[in-house]
């Protein structure tokens, strides 16, 4: 089998599937998504020559390339390329707000949300929202980008300034939490790790401080993580979980591109094994 890494590059994700397809004697080389063009009837189609896509990064480009990007993938995987995860699993979770909506239409228990283009719009849904929200990029990961508001003159300002930039407004009910929240890591439909992410401050990613430990977690949380990621249609994911200060717990993002440069010596599981074995064994799109 040969496996393309498609990504931006090739960073520490992609070196280390590498890495663990050649200890599986699989051939696996980084493809940049960049770079990627496709024929009609007058050339190689997307892929050709690969029996299998990792997809560890969508980059950032305009409207069209995204779009192009996305179709470029449907074009393989309907060609039976194996595409991990598959494409519009990806389109679901790059995109905040549609993965909100998923979230909730399937009943999971997530924060309230608001979306808006008009700043208006956005301020008489912070007000419902009970004056304290966490402002998110829609397009955005490891918790860059996020700021809580709870001042009605700062919100007014900061949703001005979305506006004015052509931004959608997205915004979440804040959470009061006990200072930490759960990455769970599912891959062909169970939990592989779990690990809870502790901090000083109201954000809790890894990349932004927080500290990691390994966590057994309950049933009822395992199932809600194995849920979350099959509502939008993801084998691999991480699934955030975060507790409020009662007994509920909330769904707060699920990342079809997750990263495990912390989970993995945290947990002590080879991630990029697990999933190369499992791209190669059990997936089937």
């Amino acid at each position: 089998m040969r496996i393309a890494i498609v990504s931006a590059g090739t960073g520490w994700h992609v070196q280390d599937l590498i890495r663990a397809a050649n200890e599986h004697r699989v051939r696996a080389e980084a493809v940049d998504f960049r770079s990627l063009s496709a024929g009609v009837e007058c050339s190689p189609p997307p892929l050709a020559g690969f029996d299998a896509a990792l997809i560890r990064t969508v980059p950032a480009g305009s409207l069209e390339q995204i779009v192009f990007r996305m179709d470029l993938l449907q074009s393989a995987a309907g060609r039976g390329v194996r595409v991990l995860n598959p494409p519009r699993a990806v389109e679901t979770c790059v995109d905040k707000y549609l993965t909100s909506a998923r979230l909730s239409a399937a009943g999971l228990p997530t924060p309230p949300t608001h979306v808006a283009q008009k700043s208006e719009d956005a301020l008489e849904a912070f007000r419902r929202l009970g004056g304290d929200v966490v402002v998110k990029p829609i397009f955005g990961a490891e918790g860059r980008g996020m700021q809580r508001v709870s001042d009605p003159e700062l919100a007014w300002r900061t949703y001005r300034v979305l506006e004015q930039t052509g931004q959608v407004i997205y915004q979440q009910k804040f959470v009061p939490h006990p200072g930490h929240d759960y990455r769970v890591f599912v891959l062909g439909g169970r939990v592989l790790a779990a690990m809870r992410r502790t901090s000083s401050s109201w954000r809790t990613n890894v990349a932004q401080g927080a500290r990691a430990e390994p966590v057994m977690l309950s049933d009822d949380a395992l199932s809600l993580a194995i849920r979350a990621a099959a509502v939008v249609g993801c084998p691999v994911a991480g699934v955030d979980l975060l507790p409020g200060l009662g007994n509920d717990l909330f769904v707060i993002e699920v990342n079809a591109v997750p990263g495990w440069r912390a989970l993995a010596p945290t947990c002590r599981v080879d991630v990029a094994a697990e999933i190369v074995r499992y791209l190669v064994g059990d997936y089937r799109p």
